[in-house]
Parts: C-alpha cells; sequence; structure tokens
C-alpha cells in the first residue's frame, strides 16, 4: 500500500468514526444514508411515509402510529417500510421534526425588532407544538437540536438577534432558553386541556386550597388564592401561546432578562 493508499484508507477510517457517532434517526432525517433505489411500490418515499405516520398520530395518538399501521395506510407491506426507516425510534424523530416543519417567515416587524421577533417566533414554536401535543415529548431536551427543521428554526432565532451586541455563544444560548421556555408552558397548558372543563378545574383546585391553608398555615399562599392567583375565568383550552396571559408573562420576563442583558452591553 502506498502513502497515498494509506492516506485514503486513513480518510475512510476517519469517515467511518465519523458517521457512526450520528445516530441513526439523525443521517436519515438529514438524507444521509443511501436511499433504496427501487421501492416496492412506485412512488413510496420517506417523506410520504412520515407524512402518513404524523397523519396517524395526529387523528389518534403516537402510540397508534405503528410500523405495521402506517404501511396500511400506505397500501404497502410493513417490510416495506424498513427499506427506508430502520426502527420505531427512528420514525418518531423524523415525524417530530416533520411535524414541526420549518419555521414559518418574519413579519416585518419581526424583521426590524429582536424583541417582537422572539416574540414571533415562541408563539411559532407553541402552535406548531399545539397542533401536535404528541410530539411534545418527543422534542429532544438533552442535548442541542440536530435535525432539519429544529436547526432551521434555531438559524432563524439567531437571525433574529443578529444584530445584537450578544456573543454567539449567549444568541444560541438565548434561543435554547427560549424554546424551553415554551415547552415547559405548552407542556403544563396541555396537560390542563386535557380536561373536559378547565375552569371546573381550577376552581376546585382554588377551593381545595382554601382548605388546606389560613393565617397560620401557607399564609402566603392563602393570600393568593384570595387574590385571585388560579381564578380561570371563562378560560378555554389554549389554542396557542398567546392565548393565555400566563405564556405572556412568562415570556415577556425572560426577554426582560435578556433585554437588560443587551443594554448593558451597549452600556459597556
Amino acid at each position: 500500500m502506498d502513502a497515498m493508499d494509506a492516506a485514503g484508507e486513513g480518510r475512510r477510517g476517519e469517515d467511518k468514526r465519523d458517521a457512526g457517532a450520528v445516530p441513526a434517526s439523525v443521517e436519515a432525517a438529514w438524507g444521509l444514508r443511501p436511499r433504496p433505489q427501487k421501492g416496492p411500490k412506485r412512488g413510496l418515499t420517506l417523506d410520504g411515509i412520515v407524512a402518513a405516520a404524523v397523519a396517524v398520530a395526529d387523528a389518534e395518538g403516537l402510540e397508534a402510529a405503528s410500523m405495521g399501521r402506517v404501511a396500511k395506510e400506505l397500501g404497502v407491506s410493513t417490510m416495506a417500510l424498513y427499506r427506508y426507516v430502520a426502527t420505531k425510534d427512528e420514525l418518531v424523530t423524523l415525524m417530530v421534526d416533520g411535524a414541526f416543519g420549518p419555521p414559518p417567515p418574519l413579519p416585518a416587524e419581526a424583521e426590524r425588532d429582536w424583541r417582537a421577533g422572539l416574540r414571533h417566533w415562541y408563539q411559532a414554536v407553541g402552535k406548531a407544538m399545539f397542533a401536535h401535543p404528541w410530539a411534545v415529548a418527543h422534542v429532544p431536551s438533552g442535548g442541542p437540536p440536530v435535525t432539519p427543521n429544529q436547526l432551521a428554526a434555531l438559524d432563524q432565532a439567531l437571525y433574529i438577534l443578529r444584530d445584537t451586541p450578544l456573543t454567539e455563544f449567549e444568541k444560541v444560548a438565548t434561543a435554547l432558553l427560549v424554546s424551553n421556555q415554551v415547552r415547559a408552558e405548552v407542556t403544563i397548558a396541555l396537560a390542563m386541556g386535557g380536561s373536559p372543563d378547565v375552569e371546573r378545574l381550577m376552581n376546585e383546585y382554588s377551593r381545595f386550597l382554601l382548605r388546606v391553608s389560613d393565617a397560620g398555615h401557607l399564609p402566603h399562599l392563602r393570600t393568593a388564592v384570595e387574590g385571585g392567583a388560579f381564578d380561570e375565568g371563562d378560560a378555554e383550552a389554549p389554542q396557542n401561546p398567546s392565548d393565555y396571559d400566563e405564556f405572556a408573562f412568562g415570556l415577556e420576563r425572560v426577554l426582560d432578562g435578556i433585554e437588560a442583558l443587551i443594554n448593558g452591553r451597549r452600556r459597556d
């Protein structure tokens, strides 16, 4: 083996190690693995499989979107799907990315003002989560985003922050902070929205707190209850993050903190 062959072998070894470090589901999402040259049925594609799986999950929940059920929806055998998707976990990763889709375009105001931009971005992420509640629990939280649409959303958030004096690290951290905020809010709202009567649920909770608190025990909680902190009024299950004051309050406080950091940088 000459030096060139040895170098080639070394590069191929590095490529194999690099490829092995990427989860199979991420490789599939980015199209980094060879696709079948001839599918078992004309027109069968990975995108079509993902779309069919998302439709089943939206209608009946994630558990219903088994490989067998998706194959049935597409009129192919279950084994045919395995030419495109290796496992159910891989399919779920693709489904989550496909369900959320690419970020919508920014309105003019969001182009000019970073705070308005992040507010729009937050609401767009929340709207996508509410549209596909089964996907919320499967949004990766143990590390940075890696799938195409998730990275497109991160890229848009960085674009929104482009003219701020934040460091690149701080811009990424800000985007992840806002993303985690909306995910937490949506998770809570979906749990409460699962009740057929949110107003009744909150009224019962308020009455429970009044029973277990008084001036001598949990006095500050008692004051909060009597001050209407847990009143829902005529609230209905939320359709997007801007429908609840709690969403606006949490987001605006996060943005206040980012604005304080930005203003401090500009004074330095």
